[in-house]
């Protein structure tokens, strides 16, 4: 928002602080990011300022490091699985639940939104107790499902949220032309609802590629994910190496924050065209 030419000079100086106030803010909430980047390329085995000199050493480290990869490896197979498996779920109940009105409704949505405001030691603790019952218990399949509820809400709240501008009269006019409902989803509903359901997507991913405390409760060391990699090396030996991880993952957020922010353009372009 510009400052209008006819400004008196109090709103012109409240302008300024007002921004000035809210950079300072903004740079505050951020250093502690920001510092991290600089260490990763530190030519020193300890994380001290000022740098001894720069060197690409951690980054070697990382890439040849047996615990590292494997830990990388296992988020990869993990965290796209269970993003697949919350963005068709979240999405279908999403869906449905615009779509229907019933007793109980609010309590079903309640239920599926709980995982982001239940503690997360306590969600992690049920699904412990639960998949040691029915034998997913320091499996692949248990951590995916685990990190499936966990991004079911991400993508419910989004999908929603786009299907507030949805004209449902398109849906009735498919039929009306003779379009079974999935075909009337696949082509009207859902490439109108790719941003929010791509959004959804993109919170559920860094969910799960992020998550510490429920892996610890339900993998095992075979299935030990890059975050739990993380948090052990920081309790056993801190080195740059998670500093360079850490800067890995940085630029993994930034690019997911660009995609979300180009979803969000679409979107709206989508919403003027109709």
């Amino acid at each position: 928002m510009a400052l209008p030419p006819y400004a008196s000079p109090i709103e012109k100086v409240w302008f300024w602080v007002f921004r000035g106030v809210c950079g300072l803010v903004l740079l505050f909430l951020i250093a502690p990011v920001l510092v991290i980047i600089p260490l990763s390329f530190s030519s020193s085995s300890f994380l001290t300022y000022p740098l001894p000199g720069f060197s690409l050493r951690w980054y070697e480290a990382i890439f040849s490091s047996g615990p590292w990869m494997n830990s990388l490896k296992n988020s990869l197979i993990v965290a796209p699985l269970a993003t697949l498996l919350a963005m068709t779920f979240g999405t279908l109940a999403a869906v449905g639940l615009n779509r229907a009105d019933f007793p109980g409704k609010g309590l079903i949505i309640a239920l599926l939104i709980s995982p982001m405001v239940v503690p997360l030691v306590i969600v992690a603790v049920g699904m412990y107790f639960f998949f040691a019952q029915v034998g997913l218990l320091n499996s692949y399949a248990g951590l995916v499902l685990a990190h499936t509820v966990l991004g079911v809400p991400f993508v419910v709240i989004t999908v929603n949220a786009t299907l507030q501008g949805f004209d449902f009269n398109q849906v009735r006019a498919g039929a009306s032309l003779g379009a079974n409902p999935l075909r009337v989803f696949f082509t009207v509903v859902l490439p109108q609802i790719v941003p929010g359901v791509v959004s959804g997507g993109l919170f559920a991913f860094a969910t799960s590629f992020d998550e510490v405390v429920v892996a610890l409760f339900i993998a095992s060391p075979t299935e030990r994910t890059l975050p739990i990699q993380m948090f052990s090396g920081i309790r056993e030996n801190i080195s740059p190496a998670i500093a360079a991880m850490a800067t890995i993952l940085i630029l993994l957020s930034t690019l997911m924050l660009i995609t979300m922010e180009l979803l969000r353009r679409r979107s709206e372009r989508l919403k003027g065209a109709l």
